[in-house]
């Protein structure tokens, strides 16, 4: 089954649609626009947007920045990365003569907190030109405040910060933690999150699907109905369990001891995962990432997982939890995943102790969006 959901536009051929944007299907015959690319798509960029003492971070600024400082590094190895900031001289005075500057864009603009993953775009590719789809961000179903952090897209795209056609989308609430896609037509999400109250409350399953369906321009969505981690405020976004990688594969979180919490969510989930099928009725090949030991902040298990990797243009950026025999391991999984990758370590103890991680801070965006 192909995705045949119209043309590329503004005159393209199926060849200059290879040339603009590669071959995401790997099959000439089913080069279509527009879809929802997958991760490990050329990209023109990553949006960070910076820790300040106006978030949740004032308490252990300095050690989160030091964070951010190393994920900023390690992508404008690679490609661009857009810094969003409400005070841009204080990010260039952590990052300068220790970054790769001549890749960094910065836009100066007010924000609640930091988690781009889940308030940046989803972007589609329609043609020769990427569509950013603005979604309502309400901060996790009303949990946080959000009210700065949703605005930040339109700012940006107005700006000329984001180059692409824009779209309103903020009748509907979507972060792009939730969602994972193969750049095939396939969706990958979980039920806790796209149904949890104070999302879409006036919308069932069924309603949900078909919005995103349209919206997404997506031929089939697999929901996770299993699965959670202690400490998680999002719900279950499916980056944090599951992940979708070239290749038919899919990278999850295994718990191997009985005794843990996670152990019967965890075990009903990979079940789960091995009874979907790809568009072409073939199983998935699943490899499964280690589970992180417990960290906890005082009483409370935070939800480490090395689900929350990054892809970008030929490395993959993954956290780890200064646990080496995990760390290692998690690293050998994302290599047999991404045989053509660097796979590099970020420390990411700092986030977790906010309840995220690697991917959550991060949104990448396609070629020509970020300049």
């Amino acid at each position: 089954m192909g995705i045949l959901v119209g043309l590329p536009k503004n005159g393209d051929t199926e060849k200059d649609f290879q040339v603009n944007w590669g071959n995401p299907f790997g099959i000439q015959a089913e080069l279509r626009a527009p879809f929802l690319p997958a991760e490990w798509q050329e990209q023109s960029g990553v949006q960070l947007t910076w820790p300040h003492a106006g978030t949740d971070w004032a308490h252990m600024l300095t050690e989160v920045q030091e964070c951010f400082t190393a994920i900023a590094r390690e992508i404008a190895k690679k490609e661009l990365v857009l810094i969003i900031a409400p005070d841009i001289n204080a990010v260039k005075t952590q990052i300068t003569n220790r970054v790769n500057m001549e890749n960094i864009r910065f836009f100066e603009c007010e924000t609640n907190d930091t988690w781009a993953r889940d308030h940046g775009a989803i972007t589609l590719i329609d043609g020769s030109t990427p569509r950013l789809l603005d979604f309502c961000f309400n901060g996790w179903g009303q949990k946080f405040a959000s009210d700065l952090d949703n605005q930040i897209t339109h700012k940006a795209f107005i700006g000329g910060y984001l180059k692409a056609e824009y779209e309103n989308r903020l009748d509907f609430v979507l972060e792009g933690g939730s969602i994972e896609s193969d750049g095939l037509g396939t969706l990958l999400t979980t039920s806790t999150c796209l149904l949890a109250p104070n999302r879409n409350d006036n919308m069932n399953r069924v309603e949900i699907e078909e919005y995103l369906r349209s919206a997404l321009h997506v031929q089939q969505i697999l929901w996770l109905d299993h699965g959670y981690l202690a400490g998680d405020d999002t719900d279950g976004n499916i980056d944090t369990l599951a992940r979708l990688c070239p290749n038919n594969t899919i990278t999850y979180v295994k718990c191997t001891d009985p005794a843990d919490d996670h152990f019967e969510e965890l075990q009903k989930m990979e079940e789960q995962l091995q009874a979907f099928r790809t568009l072409k009725g073939e199983p998935y090949h699943l490899l499964p990432l280690p589970m992180a030991n417990t960290l906890k902040d005082n009483v409370e298990r935070l939800p480490a997982t090395y689900a929350n990797f990054l892809i970008i243009n030929g490395a993959v950026l993954y956290p780890t939890y200064n646990q080496p025999e995990n760390d290692v391991k998690a690293a050998g999984i994302l290599a047999e995943a991404f045989p053509d990758y660097e796979i590099v370590g970020i420390d990411c103890r700092a986030l977790i102790k906010q309840h995220g991680s690697l991917h959550c801070v991060t949104m990448q965006y396609p070629e020509r969006v970020i300049r």
